[in-house]
């Protein structure tokens, strides 16, 4: 059974049911069920055609779940359009129920939930992370923007800043290792690029290239992180970096500053840096500076916060720090890299372990944890 070529079928799916007039909440429910049916059936008998499989299967769940006297007479209606036997036509419409999924009755933070756990892939636990916010919190936000869509003809989409967010969340959640998602946001944002002439798709898609380029750099062999400084930079892909600049150029050139072109513009300057000694640490703090003014973000303080511990010293990047709210995501591990940085071993020991604690992976705790082993080692020396 190949459970990612199911995943990669559930869009286009879903996307034929509600064209046919399901609401999206019952489009939903019925493709899960076409796809636990074929989990059971296909080891047995695989299809040939397996999307046809799975639309019509979906279909009939859609119909069967249809029950009142007013939806069964439009049931009657539905069979008729029922989608002919054979073959599927093989249309990528996933970026179309990206753009669906993001409906004008929704508010931009529900449009981008709701379509990062229905089309995305992202678990509730991982958009949780993604927003800052409990996991309950964002179940009860999906929920209730799903009960909004209910019922609702999807034939008006989104706004294209939504799809942006959530195409950039896609990427950083496949970038981080948990699920490989950043080749398919990289397509998907190649196709929004072709097809809508705007800045920042132009400068979301030079950042996925610029991190992209740097991933096989990113772990040792054994699966460790490897920091930024200390990777091995003749792996990174030079074509991808090329490509990445040249766009992202491009679209500085046309004045429209957006987030994402600033943090592509960051992206583009540790990847100019032929050695970790040699990056422009000052123009990063510059390039901060205005994500932080465009964002108003915490986790964009928070990484400043980092780039001046290395543009003017750790002391400074610390006051920076302090700032900011000890509870952010990465706060401790921030702290213990400048104390470390400062010279308070045991400081950034303890602060390393106690990062390593709220750690969102098994990688990240790892390698926080080897930091605090290290230094402690040093102290005993």
């Amino acid at each position: 059974m190949n459970e990612a070529l199911l995943r990669s079928l559930t869009p286009s799916v879903l996307t034929v049911l509600v064209r046919r007039g399901a609401d999206f909440a019952a489009a939903e429910d019925a493709v899960q069920d076409a796809l636990v049916e074929a989990l059971r059936v296909w080891p047995a008998d695989p299809p040939r055609d397996a999307k046809g499989w799975l639309v019509t299967v979906a279909w009939r769940k859609f119909l069967d779940a249809t029950r009142s006297d007013a939806a069964r007479r439009r049931r009657e209606d539905l069979v008729e359009e029922e989608p002919p036997r054979g073959p599927a036509p093989a249309v990528d419409d996933t970026l179309q129920l990206y753009f669906l999924c993001a409906h004008p009755s929704l508010t931009p933070s529900s449009g981008v939930a709701l379509t990062l756990r229905a089309v995305g892939g992202l678990t509730t636990r991982q958009i949780a992370r993604a927003y800052l916010v409990p996991e309950a919190t964002m179940a009860q936000r999906i929920s209730r923007a799903k009960r909004t869509v209910s019922g609702v003809r999807f034939d008006r989409p989104g706004d294209v800043a939504t799809v942006l967010r959530v195409l950039y969340l896609v990427f950083n959640e496949g970038y981080s290792g948990d699920v490989d998602l950043a080749a398919e946001a990289i397509r998907l944002t190649r196709q929004l690029a072709a097809a809508i002439d705007h800045p920042e798709v132009a400068g979301l898609l030079a950042l996925m290239l610029l991190h992209h380029a740097r991933r096989a750099a990113r772990t040792a062999p054994d699966g460790s992180l490897v920091p930024l400084a200390e990777q091995d930079r003749s792996r990174w892909e030079t074509k991808s970096i090329a490509e990445g600049v040249e766009i992202l150029q491009a679209a500085l050139a046309r004045d429209r500053l957006g987030e994402f072109q600033a943090q592509a513009a960051i992206a583009a300057l540790h990847a100019d840096a032929p050695t970790a000694e040699e990056t422009d640490w000052v123009q990063i703090v510059e390039w901060y500076d205005e994500l932080a003014r465009l964002t108003d973000s915490p986790v964009v303080r928070l990484n400043r916060a980092v780039a001046v511990g290395e543009a003017d010293g750790p002391r400074a990047g610390l006051a920076a720090l302090a700032a900011l709210d000890a509870s952010l995501p990465r706060h401790a591990a921030v702290a213990a890299y400048l104390h470390e940085r400062d010279g308070d071993l045991a400081k950034a020991a303890r602060l390393y372990a106690e990062a390593a604690h709220k750690a969102p992976n098994l990688a990240e705790r790892d390698h926080l944890t080897s930091q605090a082993a290290r230094l402690n080692a040093r102290r005993c020396r």
